[in-house]
């Protein structure tokens, strides 16, 4: 199941990230640049270094400058997030291209790449707040409140990898039918932002 193989990546992804914690440390996919593993895995990196750029951009004493810096590299990074998730539906999109859909076929509320997008997400949610029940300067009320939020997380994807799984073989049986809509973000493009194009007048 594609659930299971996902975490794993992810997991790789995040662990590889954080031997040097680095958000400008060069990645190094492991995948075959023609695979859904590789994308896979370029996505949670993405993800992972958003993540920690985030951090960064809400410290408090942040200079303003500063701040616009890494606000600009947020929104750098979400358009890579967005084009990747959108490389992943094309990948399924090619796979069931000649699976009919039956008559009774519904589409879904989401695309198979933007949930396992939340897949993703998740892990780095498990990640950082299993962290928090392993710190050593923190009172044991916690800690305990961590686990229990890390137990939470835990049975989220249990029940998402369920449901992307399950999605999968909907579509691969023609129970259900992909279609995916690109995410026309307005805000980076010099054309259909009016900031943007009316600073070029």
């Amino acid at each position: 199941m594609i659930s299971a193989t996902a975490n794993t990546i992810f997991q790789r992804a995040i662990d590889d990230y954080h031997v040097h914690d680095n958000i400008d440390a060069a990645m190094e996919n492991p995948y075959d640049s023609a695979t859904l593993e590789h994308l896979l895995y370029l996505k949670c990196w993405i993800d992972t270094a958003q993540w920690h750029m985030e951090d960064v951009v809400r410290n408090p004493d942040i200079d303003p400058k500063e701040g616009l810096y890494w606000k600009r590299r947020i929104d750098k990074q979400n358009q890579e997030r967005t084009d990747t998730v959108e490389y992943i539906d094309s990948y399924y999109l090619q796979k069931f291209a000649d699976v009919p859909p039956s008559a009774e076929a519904r589409i879904n509320s989401e695309s198979p790449a933007w949930a396992i997008d939340r897949l993703s997400i998740l892990a780095l949610k498990i990640y950082h707040m299993q962290q928090e029940t392993i710190r050593q300067d923190v009172s044991a009320e916690h800690i305990q409140a961590c686990q229990t939020k890390l137990d939470i997380l835990l049975e989220q994807r249990k029940d998402l990898s369920q449901s992307i799984d399950e999605l999968l073989s909907d579509i691969a049986t023609g129970k259900k039918y992909m279609k995916v809509y690109k995410q026309m973000k307005m805000y980076n493009d010099p054309n259909l932002n009016p900031v943007l194009y009316g600073a070029q007048k």
